[in-house]
């Protein structure tokens, strides 16, 4: 037996044989060419058969992983479709009358090595983009169909690295799990996995070769581990453990209808955390009772262009239709640091995390947020839906947007367009916005805490860099004063708390939680029926007392 550890990118246990997954060997060479019209005129045609795959990889992606994780394929048919790139490939073809191929292989060289230099980590990250439609490019070039796995039987993936689009190809049902040397646990296809619902590792030491490929493995997502070739006593425990996993999800399926209320009788709410209206179908499906963050900078990515009122307009109203109901909480506007929009046309910034995003965009430019608060506004008269500002870090702030918001009713009341008076709410995200939460609360209907920046802030660390995780410690104890401290000023002033980020659906901490004295969670959708079971085990006041023996 051989044991390799890696990063866990998605819990669970898969057991199946390994497949070793390495990509077509395209030896591009150079070749001189003498119709060179004809050469260019092969290239845009190779063009045209990439960019309807693209879109083949887009509408699959879609249906499986949702809009947003869709997303990747619509920036890679506008990469393909650059200027600048199509430009460099055909002068290529014309001045040094080469093959297609090579002036593909050339551009790509030449685009990553820009990408790959410059100082913005979301520019750096567009390296492996262009490596990725070059790739594609010459394989139609060459005539190579390429792509999924060619087995009968599921199997566990082991690769150097996979692309969204190799992921995206993939059968679900032929593959049980994927392993790869490299990649970050916040890589599209990180993400991809998540999302699919499939175990994986990342970062984990394996040799390619014959080693492993066809040889029994075993995935534990759980402790990040490959087993190759297990013995009988590893193989026993790993059955039972898969077979514990699935049970539990057997009986969390049980859990559907309850309410979320301790065994003290202590109700909590208990939302979902979406991107886009895609994902609704996995809100309803795991019971939650509400959404808790509607990620509304979505809209924007997912498009080359401002998106306008009505476009918005038509999104959310969809959204709370759907709820029938139930409360809505959808984030404005949240552009800015590592999610950026190339038509926003933002300066470079030393340090974006620290920069103009968020609600500083907003009130900066507040042609671009009075849109979208007329939009909201106009969607609130179709149900229970309220308003969330991010990055808030002083009163003045929050006046600032009252006073366009008034600007904004002052509009739609003078046009005659209904609307509701939805709950308007902060993000608490900032040890600046923790320490004034007292002051803050006496200015809005209600907090959500958004953990994931209020940790890389408290500890000066940032979270999407690889090198720092020894030092991360999402559990810090002043990361979970900062909460406490802030649901307590809450209720001081008569408002209700929430948790929106990535805490809120960490099980190892809902007691913590629950303790402290939060009225709401919003968590992903996969996330509902775990985190119900221990609000329905919980006797918090008992928990309370334990604490403080």
């Amino acid at each position: 037996m051989r044991v390799y550890s890696g990063k866990s990118v998605f819990g669970g246990i898969a057991i199946g044989t390994i497949q070793v997954y390495k990509k077509g060997e395209q030896q591009v060479k150079r070749r001189k060419i003498e119709d060179v019209p004809a050469e260019i005129r092969r290239y845009r045609t190779a063009k045209q058969t990439a960019l309807e795959q693209l879109q083949n990889l887009y509408d699959k992606a879609l249906k499986e992983v949702g809009e947003a994780n869709a997303a990747i394929f619509e920036i890679h048919q506008m990469m393909l479709e650059d200027d600048d790139y199509n430009e460099s490939v055909e002068n290529i073809i014309e001045t040094q009358r080469v093959n297609a191929e090579y002036a593909v292989a050339v551009t790509e060289d030449n685009f990553a090595q820009m990408f790959a230099s410059m100082e913005d980590e979301y520019m750096r990250g567009r390296a492996a983009d262009v490596r990725d439609i070059s790739e594609r490019l010459v394989s139609v070039l060459s005539g190579n169909a390429g792509g999924g796995v060619q087995t009968e039987e599921p199997v566990i993936i082991a690769a150097q690295d996979l692309a969204p689009s190799e992921t995206v190809q993939m059968d679900k049902q032929k593959v049980l799990s994927f392993v790869t040397i490299d990649g970050s646990m916040n890589s599209h296809t990180a993400i991809l996995a998540r999302t699919m619902g499939i175990p994986a590792l990342v970062g984990a030491s394996v040799p390619l070769d014959d080693t492993i490929d066809g040889r029994l493995g075993i995935v534990d997502g759980v402790s990040g581990v490959l087993y190759v070739e297990p013995d009988e006593e590893t193989l026993a425990q790993m059955k039972e453990k898969q077979a514990q996993q699935e049970e539990q999800k057997r009986l969390l399926e049980l859990l559907k209808g309850r309410e979320n209320k301790t065994l003290d009788g202590k109700t909590i709410q208990l939302y979902a955390n979406i991107g886009n209206s895609k994902d609704l179908a996995a809100v309803l499906q795991n019971d939650a009772g509400g959404i808790g963050l509607f990620r509304s900078e979505f809209i924007y990515l997912e498009r080359e262009d401002f998106p306008t009122e009505e476009e918005q307009f038509q999104i959310y109203k969809t959204v709370v239709q759907t709820m029938a109901g139930k409360r809505v909480i959808i984030r404005t506007l949240d552009i800015g640091a590592d999610k950026q929009c190339e038509y926003f046309h933002m300066d470079k910034e030393d340090n974006p995390a620290m920069g103009c995003r968020a609600i500083r965009i907003c009130l900066t430019r507040p042609e671009i947020f009075k849109t979208q608060l007329r939009a909201l506004f106009r969607a609130s008269a179709f149900g229970k839906l309220a308003i969330m500002y991010p990055m808030i870090t002083s009163v003045k702030e929050v006046r600032a947007v009252k006073q366009i918001v008034s600007e904004v009713k002052e509009e739609l009341d003078r046009q005659g367009i209904e609307y509701n008076t939805p709950e308007q709410g902060i993000m608490i995200e900032t040890p600046a916005a923790v320490m004034i939460s007292d002051e803050l609360a006496k200015e809005v209907d209600f907090f959500s805490i958004g953990t994931n920046d209020l940790t890389q802030y408290t500890l000066a660390i940032d979270r999407q860099n690889t090198k720092l995780e020894a030092f991360y410690d999402a559990h810090h104890p002043a990361v979970l004063k900062m909460i406490e401290m802030t649901i307590a000023n809450a209720h001081k002033a008569g408002i209700w708390a929430g948790i929106c980020g990535e805490l809120g659906a960490d099980t190892q901490l809902t007691k913590e939680f629950l303790a402290m004295g939060v009225d709401e969670l919003s968590v992903s959708p996969a996330k509902i029926l775990p985190v119900r079971k221990v609000i329905l085990e919980t006797d918090v006041e008992a928990y309370r007392r334990r604490k403080q023996e």
